[in-house]
């Protein structure tokens, strides 16, 4: 058994006691400092929590990101969980509900089964080969169902790609020489997770005589996205040089199980982006009345407190409750990140509050405090701090539903169709002086008392 040491036998170092006098005497030091000297609330360990407060708030802030399910039962799970939220919104608004034909949508989905399909496609304009060449050239792997796509059009309004395509467990995209507008945005609208291959006739890449096909490939490369890069395939034209070339498709036969689960992932993915674009309208709904009131209850808060310093703490309180709201409407737990980023917003809008307040201060002092003064001191910092309540709900609700799994593109247009979609509908409130200063004539005009603040 090895000896215990006595603790009088631990007797410490004095290099390590020097240092311990010194951090506690500089410690005690500035406790006094603060506290005696500088009549700091809290002294020095208020100024350490405070400093620790701002190391944590001037951590670079979490980007809003949707952390995706990896496995299909997750997905279930996922897209689930969005039909619930419908529910809920759904009868808080008042619409009516659709939940039967989303159901429907996501069974159609689960229940997408083999044989594994392809699709054969080209642009208006290209031949496609017979199809029993490509069923000779992918015969014996596993069982396959082939499908010779119509060639799509060209015309400026269809040159997306058609969703029966992306349903697809694989696409072989035969190219024209040279590539059209059309094409381009066709290859950048495949799904980037959808097995795809590009198939171009070798002698079509010679550009000029005496140019070699390697020439016009690496021409041809330099047009192309790089994820296509190791999916292109140069074809002879015979149907003999078929086989050999569709190699990469023939590993994807050999699983078809894993295929099949991959495109149900898939697919998963994109119906949850739909959903979440439809349920941001109706959350967008929602908290277009929180905003309402919480930017007005905050508004009057600030005009009948009865001391400037409590202005703030209103703000921040009254934000506070709003992003408790909102995190429900989104669905969006306060992880330590939705924490941070709704600190910053409270920090920046209780700083702002405090610059209104210091010059509505400064302006009492120049009016020589009359009655006037007051009132237009009072409604300055009323109008800043519903204002400031509006930028925040604001930002936060695009944080919160690129969180929740709304694409930006998608949000981006959300925002500017928004008029539109909720004609029917209250009027979409705009961040704007405009809309913002009626709203705030009408708030005025329905009696608040106006006090000092």
């Amino acid at each position: 058994m090895l000896p215990v040491p006595f603790l009088g036998s631990l007797s410490p170092s004095p290099a390590l006691t020097g240092r311990l006098l010194m951090a506690g005497g500089t410690l005690l030091l500035g406790q006094w400092v603060c506290a005696d000297v500088l009549h700091l609330p809290g002294g020095g360990l208020g100024l350490l929590a405070a400093g620790a407060g701002v190391w944590w708030l001037s951590r670079p802030a979490a980007q809003a990101s949707f952390k995706a399910p990896t496995t299909l039962p997750a997905w279930v799970s996922q897209c689930r969980q969005v039909l619930d939220q419908f529910d809920q919104l759904e009868t808080q608004l008042g619409v009516e509900a659709l939940r039967a034909p989303r159901e429907q949508q996501l069974e159609a989905v689960l229940n997408h089964s083999g044989p594994l399909a392809l699709a054969v496609v080209a642009s208006e304009g290209v031949e496609l080969p017979p199809s029993a060449w490509f069923e000779t050239a992918l015969s014996g792997a596993s069982s396959l169902s082939l499908s010779m796509a119509k060639p799509l059009s060209t015309a400026a309004e269809s040159w997306g790609l058609p969703e029966v395509l992306k349903q697809q467990d694989a696409l072989l995209f035969l190219l024209p020489l040279p590539l059209r507008a059309s094409d381009f945005l066709r290859l950048d609208d495949i799904p980037v997770d959808q097995p795809a291959w590009l198939l171009v006739q070798g002698g079509l890449l010679e550009q000029a005589p005496g140019d070699g096909v390697d020439v016009g490939r690496r021409a041809l490369m330099a047009q192309l996205p790089e994820r296509w890069h190791d999916r292109l395939l140069l074809w002879d034209g015979s149907s003999q040089g078929l086989r050999p070339l569709l190699q990469p498709i023939h590993r994807l036969l050999r699983q078809p199980q894993r295929s099949l689960d991959n495109t149900r992932q898939r697919l998963l993915a994109s119906l949850h982006r739909s959903w979440q674009g439809e349920l941001e309208q109706l959350r967008r709904e929602r908290f277009r009345a929180l905003l309402q009131r919480s930017q007005w209850l905050v508004a009057g808060a600030v005009v009948a407190s009865p001391l400037p310093s409590t202005d703030l703490v209103v703000v921040a309180v009254g934000n506070g409750l709003m992003l408790r709201e909102m995190a429900q409407i989104w669905n969006c737990p306060w992880r330590a990140e939705v924490l941070q980023v709704a600190a910053r917003h409270l920090g920046g809008a209780a700083l702002a509050q405090g610059v209104v307040e210091w010059s509505g201060q400064a302006l009492l002092g120049l009016a020589k405090l009359d009655g006037g003064s007051w009132l237009a001191a009072g409604a300055l910092q009323a109008l800043s701090a519903a204002y400031l309540t509006r930028v925040v709900g604001a930002s936060m609700a695009d944080w919160m539903a690129m969180n929740a799994g709304v694409a930006e593109p998608d949000l981006e247009r959300l925002k500017q169709q928004a008029p539109l979609l909720v004609a029917k509908a209250a009027e979409r409130e705009r961040l704007d002086w405009s809309g913002f200063l009626q709203q705030a004539r009408e708030w005025a005009q329905s009696g608040p008392s106006l006090r000092p603040g």
